[in-house]
């Protein structure tokens, strides 16, 4: 079913109402005004917390009061050299998770050759201002490397494996003790629920996902390692399909800690049944994450279009703080200067939670929702 713009304009409003309902969910009085109408908003001035440098106010450190950690892509050439972006990044956000520095182009752009540098940076940034770190990603179909894609083709199944295992246990090797959660296979199913035809199934079949998993918990037992995925968000013969095989993965042993929804939705089209698939992933023993959360929507933004763009960041957040197995709920970069939406969608975009380093009203639905969520069940975290 798909909801028209009008529809959603209340879904803020609905949804916070709906929090004050469920059990264990202790609502306080937010110490702000509700978010503004669309137009310019001035920067916030932060009551610091002694001692930490963290706005008391911050994402970071309201999702610290409900055990959930809040977390950002990071764009390594603007983090090498705004301060700006530097000190949002670190002030608002508990968590950063590599945008395209951990991808196989970038960690091995030459067969053999090494290319840790950038990646580096952002854990010592990391580590630095006490943040945990998503590595991001290991297999996927886009952005391996043109010294690979150009031989692919032509290489023997067990050629391809022994390449794919080096490459795993390499990085993953690099980085022993430094990734909190890395996502093993990103994307590895089509719409309708069978596996994206790319080259490691061509070459191997699904097989190759239960190995990659094996692969990276040899190199670094400790790491939380998740399949991520795309429209997961709605229930559907997709998500059925991947709950199904993450519970086989599981059943034979494979050492699969948890599923990522990457939550990137778009307010020209209906609202997921977030939650219950939340809740039907973490009932078969899995952590969740939201792992790459925006909503974008056609430009210029009307009023409406705002409404909406707020009650889908509030819906996916709200999902997120009524599943104790939700660790860590990352938005895919804080800035619309940054957004790679425009590029890939055209005429759409205000997809980010910031605008020109300034915090949008997005922003505030979720400092809000954080604000309100005070008695959320508590996670487990490492």
């Amino acid at each position: 079913m798909r909801i028209t713009r009008a529809q959603m304009v209340t879904s803020t409003i609905a949804a916070t109402a709906t929090l004050a309902l469920i059990p264990g969910i202790a609502l306080a009085q937010p110490s702000h005004p509700l978010p503004a109408p669309p137009g310019p908003v001035a920067h916030p001035t932060h009551p610091v917390t002694p001692g930490s440098g963290i706005p008391a106010d911050s994402l970071r450190a309201l999702g610290a009061k409900v055990g959930l950690r809040i977390g950002t892509a990071v764009n390594a050439d603007e983090l090498a050299s705004d301060s700006t972006y530097d000190s949002i990044t670190a002030q608002q956000f508990s968590t950063v998770t590599a945008e395209n520095v951990m991808k196989w182009d970038t960690i091995e752009p030459t067969q053999g050759q090494y290319n840790f540098g950038p990646a580096d940076q952002l854990v010592a940034f990391a580590e630095a201002h006490g943040q945990l770190v998503r590595g991001h990603n290991l297999v996927w179909q886009n952005q391996q490397p043109a010294w690979f894609t150009a031989e692919a083709a032509s290489l023997t199944p067990d050629q391809v494996k022994t390449i794919l295992k080096q490459h795993i246990i390499s990085e993953v090797s690099h980085f022993k003790g430094k990734i909190w959660q890395w996502d093993v296979v990103n994307e590895p199913f089509n719409e309708d629920g069978t596996f994206t035809n790319n080259i490691w199934y061509q070459k191997l079949g699904a097989d190759y996902i239960a190995d990659a998993f094996m692969w990276a918990h040899e190199a670094d037992p400790k790491a939380k390692l998740f399949l991520n995925d795309y429209n997961l968000e709605y229930t559907g013969t997709k998500s059925n399909a991947a709950l199904a095989f993450v519970k086989q993965l599981k059943a034979e042993g494979v050492p699969i800690d948890g599923v990522g929804f990457e939550t990137h939705l778009d307010t020209q089209y209906g609202q997921p049944d977030l939650l219950n698939n939340l809740q039907r992933f973490a009932a078969a023993d899995f952590d969740v994450a939201i792992t790459e959360a925006d909503v974008r929507t056609t430009l210029p933004v009307t009023a409406i279009e705002q409404s909406a763009q707020n009650a889908d960041y509030s819906l996916s957040l709200q999902a997120c703080l009524q599943v104790s197995r939700c660790i860590s709920y990352t938005v895919w970069g804080f800035d619309d200067q940054f957004s790679w939406v425009p590029g890939t969608f055209a005429g759409e975009g205000a997809a980010d939670i910031y605008n020109d380093f300034q915090p949008k009203p997005q922003y505030y639905t979720l400092q809000q929702d954080l604000e309100l969520a005070t008695g959320s069940a508590p996670r487990v975290r490492r």
